[in-house]
């Protein structure tokens, strides 16, 4: 982690602005008192997802529809996870923020971006009651060249924020994976399948999750580990990400 970056987790204060003035990973601009890492602007801005959508897996849709909507996805294989939500869509500006936050040591903004995940818990899952909130773990060979799990670093904030403990080690990753980025839907949940596994069964079962990832495209990844933590006996799993692709 980069020193600036390291010290703002410390003490993200007033004395450290003055050395190293917050700018919006967005825009580039003065980020502002408030914004942390974001500003106003930008936030007013963000491609915030709204209805109409999936009522099962929550991937956004063009058109007019005033009923509850199921894509043809999930009518043809639902996934395992109950209900996902999405905060924005993966576009524009903050398609950079997040690609920097997982690839290139980003994390000061893992605040910022676990601000716009609880507005969406929030909005759509006000009427849950989680046990836990959880992560897609990474595998260890590739955490310990990135240094990081983007998506532990969101859940750890998130779980603080909602008062809901973190369950940090129920879930592993037993199998590397490669890249999802160019695969379509039938590769990318082939690709993920076998994957994940729960490391404490008895714990897990009976148990109410919110499980957290950075970006959701087709849901492939989350839906393997959701399937993992039900085969467990988990009594729900929700899914919530900051950005959907």
């Amino acid at each position: 982690m980069p020193v600036k970056a390291f010290l703002r987790h410390l003490h993200p204060g007033p004395l450290l602005d003055l050395l190293w003035p917050r700018s919006c990973e967005a825009c580039g601009k003065p980020a502002g008192e408030a914004a942390r890492y974001l500003c106003w602007d930008c936030l007013s801005t963000l491609p915030v997802i709204e209805p109409p959508f999936c009522s099962h897996c929550g991937d956004p849709v063009e058109g007019d529809i005033t009923r509850d909507y199921i894509c043809s996805v999930c009518v043809d294989r639902a996934p395992a996870f109950d209900l996902a939500r999405s905060a924005i869509r993966f576009r524009g500006g903050m398609k950079d923020v997040l690609h920097r936050f997982k690839y290139s040591q980003a994390t000061h903004v893992d605040r910022d971006l676990a601000m716009l995940m609880h507005a969406c818990v929030r909005t759509h899952y006000g009427h849950e009651c989680f046990d836990a909130v959880t992560f897609v773990p990474l595998h260890p060979a590739k955490e310990r060249t990135r240094t990081y799990n983007q998506a532990r670093l969101l859940a750890g904030r998130l779980s603080r924020i909602m008062g809901v403990p973190l369950a940090r080690g129920c879930l592993s990753r037993v199998r590397e994976t490669g890249t999802q980025t160019h695969l379509n839907m039938r590769e990318r949940a082939r690709n993920v399948a076998g994957a994940f596994a729960v490391r404490c069964p008895g714990w897990v079962a009976g148990r109410s999750f919110l499980l957290v990832d950075d970006v959701m495209t087709t849901g492939a990844t989350c839906g393997s580990v959701a399937k993992v933590l039900k085969d467990a006996g988990a009594a729900r799993v929700c899914v919530v990400t900051v950005a959907r692709g």
